[in-house]
């Protein structure tokens, strides 16, 4: 087989012009079908390349052309096949990742110690500390008999973990070491500042240790960042291969072992299905907890709100418009509004409130200086796959962006958590309202599902608690509801232009405080249905802010942080998963005000999902 020339190494050296060098770098490599990777920084250069011997010389003459990488130094090996899929030549603030300022190793490096020097201290039983810098799977292949493992998962972390080393140690002699030494450049000098005493770097690396004086004192392999894995003391390639799952290193054992699976898992990372759901779960409310904290309208910024003007609206000036659709607010802060040159057209430049509108057309009304009311923002992923995420969602918490929430709805928080995809809700659920709420992941997805809600197959079953006690243990209310919001935004009863609505009831328990527990059934989708059905019947829901007793109309706004709850929770959806075409259905978790006997009949018990035939 054809012999490739493997070549690794790196120069601290001040370099300029980079982006041109960059690019003639990767055009050359690239027409010498060399592969592998040359990072370049204003700090120097670090290359893993591969190719034909006699292209791979041409590649070290034209580095050691350049001023500083004269002596550019690098190890070679030689493979039966190339061990990288590509050339890369990228432009890098660092050579090596380290974040911590002022570590100039061209200037101010730390005493290297060579190979055959640090043998004869182990020879001797010198005492030292030899201490690994490296990442903990790397170790994993093998490291210096009795070395000090720090640890650590990436290079970043090293600054942390000195600084819980103990305090002695800053005495004693301590030789660290690396692959190739690179990583020691800057851990050296770091540890200098941070008072250590005594620290050398093995000059070279484990590599140049194996080439000089082999695997004395060293137990395993070498761990080398390409398809190759793991190098014996002799430089050449082991049987030894990488997770790519996890990138575990994986010894010859752990390859017949029966959780490996070629680019699936290995025994490191192996997990059921259930398993594999909690760690993604747990890493998702990670990530929500960063998002929501602080809020993310908590702190002030310039909201525009759209509004689009409906068909009724057409050849209407601005403000009569704006009066029309939003009848809560005077007229005279209308006119404030447009004076202060806070309404805008689409190009986002101000109007005036004699403007004639057409339907369809957008408008903005700025908010400067916005800082959105707290919410709830103990939000709980039940379940996500490729297609679906199902959302436990808290109360107060509006679903989507409007009124006086942009920033702190869960559509805006899933979207920082899930960026780039945006999650899309499949149906509507009250701000004031917890429980289940289903998202889909793509716009695909999105046509999917729902459809499904569209024709009525999606089964949605609710809990809600309510002022009273309904004489019949079951019944239903076929009472038609306003197609559009009245004044104020709320939704009646509309006996002659409604919009059909069907709900279904039963008693689950009748407390002694005068309220009941009620299972709900909504079989259409209209908004605020399951309230104002209550609201009609004279079983309002107890928290109610909107629909009051005695057929009394409130606020209809989200709830403060802090107010008494609204006691209505989405507590089971049944659909067709768009993927598998199998009955899958989700529960939530009893609400505290309801008792252990209100769960829905019928249903699923809380925990995972479970899919039905």
């Amino acid at each position: 087989m054809t012999s490739i020339t493997n070549i690794a190494g790196y120069q601290f050296a001040p370099l300029a012009d980079l982006k041109p060098l960059r690019d003639e770098l990767s055009r050359k490599c690239k027409a010498r079908q060399l592969k592998g990777t040359i990072l370049l920084s204003t700090e120097g250069v670090n290359l893993f390349v591969a190719g034909q011997p006699a292209h791979v010389e041409w590649l070290l003459a034209e580095l050691r052309r350049i001023r500083g990488l004269e002596q550019l130094p690098v190890k070679v090996s030689q493979s039966n096949r190339q061990p990288f899929t590509r050339m890369l030549v990228r432009i890098k603030r660092e050579i090596i990742a380290f974040g911590v300022e002022g570590i100039d190793p061209a200037r101010s490096p730390s005493p290297k110690l060579s190979p055959r020097q640090l043998k004869q201290w182990l020879d001797e039983g010198r005492p030292i500390t030899l201490l690994d810098t490296r990442n903990a799977y790397e170790i994993k292949l093998g490291t210096f008999q009795n070395a000090m493992s720090l640890g650590i998962d990436h290079f970043r972390e090293f600054p942390d973990a000195v600084a819980r080393l103990p305090d002695a140690m800053k005495q004693q002699p301590v030789v660290m070491f690396c692959t190739g030494g690179i990583r020691c450049e800057k851990a050296g000098p770091f540890m200098q500042r941070q008072g250590y005493e005594q620290v050398y770097q093995l000059d070279g690396g484990i590599l140049k240790y194996f080439e000089d004086v082999g695997g004395d004192h060293y137990r395993g392999e070498c761990f080398v960042f390409d398809q190759r894995v793991g190098l014996d003391p002799s430089l050449s390639e082991t049987a030894s291969d990488q997770c790519y799952a996890c990138l575990t290193p994986l010894t010859a054992d752990d390859l017949l072992d029966p959780r490996f699976q070629k680019s699936v898992s290995c025994p490191y990372c192996f997990a059921t299905d259930a398993e594999q759901q909690a760690r993604t779960l747990e890493k998702r409310h990670s990530h929500l907890a960063k998002a929501t904290q602080p809020l993310p309208g908590s702190q002030p910024y310039n909201n525009q709100r759209p509004l689009i003007v409906p068909a009724r609206c057409d050849g209407l000036s601005l403000i009569d418009f704006v009066c029309t659709i939003l009848k809560q607010v005077p007229r005279d802060e209308w006119v404030a509004v447009f004076a202060a040159g806070r309404m805008l057209d689409r190009d986002a430049f101000p109007v005036t409130g004699d403007r004639v509108v057409r339907a369809g057309e957008r408008y903005l009304q700025l908010f400067p200086g916005t800082r959105e009311p707290d919410v709830n923002a103990a939000i709980r992923i039940v379940y996500e796959d490729e297609a679906l995420l199902v959302i436990d969602k808290p109360s107060p918490l509006p679903l989507h962006p409007s009124g006086r929430f942009n920033r702190n709805t869960l559509q805006s928080i899933l979207r920082a958590v899930y960026a780039p995809q945006v999650p899309r809700p499949a149906h509507r659920l009250d701000a004031n309202t917890s429980g289940l709420v289903l998202f889909t992941r793509t716009r695909h997805f999105a046509g999917l599902i729902q459809p499904q809600f569209a024709r009525g197959e999606v089964e949605k079953v609710y809990i809600a608690r309510v002022h009273g006690h309904p004489p019949e243990d079951a019944f239903r209310c076929d009472c038609p509801i306003s197609d559009t919001a009245g004044d104020f935004g709320f939704r009646t009863i509309d006996e002659t232009a409604g919009r059909t609505a069907t709900t279904e009831f039963k008693v689950l328990q009748r407390l002694e405080d005068g309220t009941a527990i009620l299972e709900v059934r909504p079989l259409t989708g209209r908004t605020n249905q399951i309230r104002v059905h209550l609201w009609q019947l004279g079983w309002p829901i107890c928290g109610e802010q909107a629909y009051l007793q005695d057929r009394q109309l409130g606020t209809p706004q989200t709830h403060a942080v802090g107010d008494p709850p609204l006691l209505l929770q989405s507590s089971l959806l049944r659909f067709v998963h768009p993927i598998t075409q199998q009955a899958v259905a989700f529960v939530a978790a009893g609400p505290a005000w309801a008792q252990e006997q209100s769960k829905p009949s019928g249903t699923l018990e809380s925990g995972p999902p479970r899919f039905l035939s």
